[in-house]
């Protein structure tokens, strides 16, 4: 008589786990170079908003500016964590970003949209006060819209858009950004 090791139910459960994670796997195989170049650079554009929501607690910022950092900060370390993780499991180069978010061995990509140059980020490191404020709020909005631009301009690309993940991943990011520049404009009009 045939005698099975495991009941049936374990079997099927096996089997679909297995498929499940063929597909994940597959759904990782469907990603092109424009993605990659996208999460990239996008860990250097939240690197360089790291480096500019930093400042906020040592040059006086205002209350609503200092909450408006520290929110930037938690959303876009999340963010780039995931753009981390979406590069890793895909077996392509990661970025690292250290704290404050200094990238070893990166310049400043200045090509990018919405990247400030180092004499902005300068001016804005010497601001204190209602003037760190303005500028803050006027280079961050800049920056967004750097990112806005760039999520549009992936989306552009012939094959994006297979891979769920840097769909959902960069659609997010859109969200935010458009988010966080109607609040700052409100926050500047104020």
């Amino acid at each position: 008589m045939f005698a099975l090791t495991q009941p049936l139910w374990a079997q099927d459960q096996d089997s679909l786990e297995a498929l499940y994670w063929q597909r994940i796997a597959e759904s990782r195989s469907h990603f092109v170079q424009a993605e990659v170049d996208f999460m990239t650079g996008m860990i250097a554009h939240h690197a360089q908003a790291l480096v500019m929501s930093a400042l906020a607690p040592n040059n006086g910022a205002g209350p609503a500016v200092s909450v408006l950092a520290a929110r930037i900060i938690n959303a876009q370390k999340d963010e780039i964590q995931l753009m981390q993780t979406w590069l890793r499991d895909r077996d392509q180069p990661v970025p690292e970003v250290h704290a404050g978010g200094h990238m070893p061995g990166h310049a400043h990509h200045h090509m990018m949209p919405g990247m400030l140059p180092e004499e902005q980020l300068d001016e804005l490191r010497n601001a204190h006060g209602a003037e760190f404020d303005r500028l803050f709020l006027t280079y961050m909005i800049t920056h967004h819209h750097g990112a806005v631009v760039m999520v549009r301009d992936l989306f552009d690309q012939d094959g994006v858009g297979r891979d769920e993940e840097a769909f959902r991943l960069a659609s997010a990011i859109h969200v935010d950004q458009i988010t966080e520049i109607a609040r700052m404009e409100t926050m500047l009009e104020d």
